[in-house]
């Protein structure tokens, strides 16, 4: 049987953990050609793994009750699958993507026991990650999907790399991220008038309860992707944000002054967005401080900024390769 092995995303030399699934940067998947589909229907565990579940549900309620710190459960969603094709005439890609019910208890079960053997013998990422096309892992194997901003500051010109707390669960605290990175949950983002979710408003969402951006600024926002991460089997969106009437010194004094969910960052830096400063900076933080999909994020805004700059030329991302080339050569012994 022949298995789909999916590229892994490289940068400054660096293989990282991520799989660009849809777009290279040069242009943006418009709103109106994303599709959400939700079905109300909850992801079923195979009974082996619903014992997991259950033991995890039943630890977190343990702790809870003896008042010691504890993971609450929510309302997510489950990606079902996710479907890419074009348009007739322009060829631009169309994104259908399939939720179902979940929660965060589910999206645990899995996440931290990727590892772990079942009773056949198999961990579950060597039976639906690695023996098979892990973009067409089951929906109870894909219990999380983040949408994750790269922004930029129009004043002042800067790229913005937020660090997750450690106080963050899972592998990725105390690592460098997107700007603001916002997992969908079915009570803030499923509307209540039955109208399709929308990936944009939960990008609006993330850049308000993380950095504090209101509706009220203007904002220039673009979906430039997907991408899976192979390492944790997280699906991504990525976008692109620019403030342009917005600087680093008037983010930060915002942030003095309080954020809905200041507790998810520990520590931000402001670096010059022009693609050798960003890519410098990428550089000379280790690897290992990385989450898999933040260099993809960041290198397909990058693109997007300098195709824009050359009035829609895609041909421009070579600029962002010729910076990166710069970045490698200074850093060879």
């Amino acid at each position: 049987m022949l298995i789909m092995r999916r590229d892994r995303f490289t940068v400054i030399g660096r293989e990282t953990g991520c799989h660009i699934f849809e777009g290279d940067g040069t242009r943006p998947i418009r709103e109106a050609d994303i599709r959400v589909k939700y079905r109300g229907t909850r992801v079923e565990f195979p009974e082996e793994i619903g014992g997991w579940r259950h033991a995890v549900q039943e630890e977190e309620r343990r702790k809870e009750a003896l008042g010691l710190p504890h993971r609450w459960n929510n309302d997510r969603f489950a990606v079902e699958r996710v479907v890419v094709t074009r348009t007739h005439l322009a060829e631009e890609p169309v994104v259908t993507l399939t939720l179902q019910d979940a929660d965060y208890y589910d999206f645990l079960t899995t996440s931290l026991n990727l590892e772990r053997k079942q009773r056949n013998g198999l961990t579950l990422r060597k039976q639906y990650l690695e023996s098979e096309d892990p973009v067409h892992a089951p929906a109870w194997m894909n219990c999380s999907f983040g949408v994750n901003v790269a922004l930029e500051t129009g004043r002042d010109g800067k790229m913005l790399f937020s660090r997750r707390s450690a106080h963050v669960a899972g592998p990725n605290s105390s690592r460098w991220n997107s700007s603001a990175n916002e997992g969908m949950a079915r009570k803030h983002d499923l509307p209540e008038d039955g109208s399709p979710i929308s990936l944009h408003a939960v990008a609006r969402r993330a850049l308000f309860e993380e950095l504090a951006v209101h509706a009220t600024d203007e904002l220039d926002l673009e979906l430039l992707g997907f991408g899976l991460d192979l390492d944790n089997h997280q699906w991504a969106a990525f976008f692109r944000a620019v403030l342009p009437g917005l600087d680093e010194d008037t983010l930060r004094l915002r942030w003095s002054r309080g954020v809905t969910d200041k507790w998810e960052h520990d520590r931000f830096e402001f670096v010059p967005a022009d693609p050798e400063s960003v890519l410098g900076f990428m550089a000379g933080e280790p690897a290992e401080r990385w989450t898999p999909c933040a260099p993809a994020l960041f290198y397909l805004a990058l693109v997007r900024g300098a195709v824009r700059r050359a009035g829609g030329d895609p041909a421009a991302r070579f600029e962002v390769e010729t910076a990166e080339q710069r970045v490698v050569e200074a850093r060879r012994p």
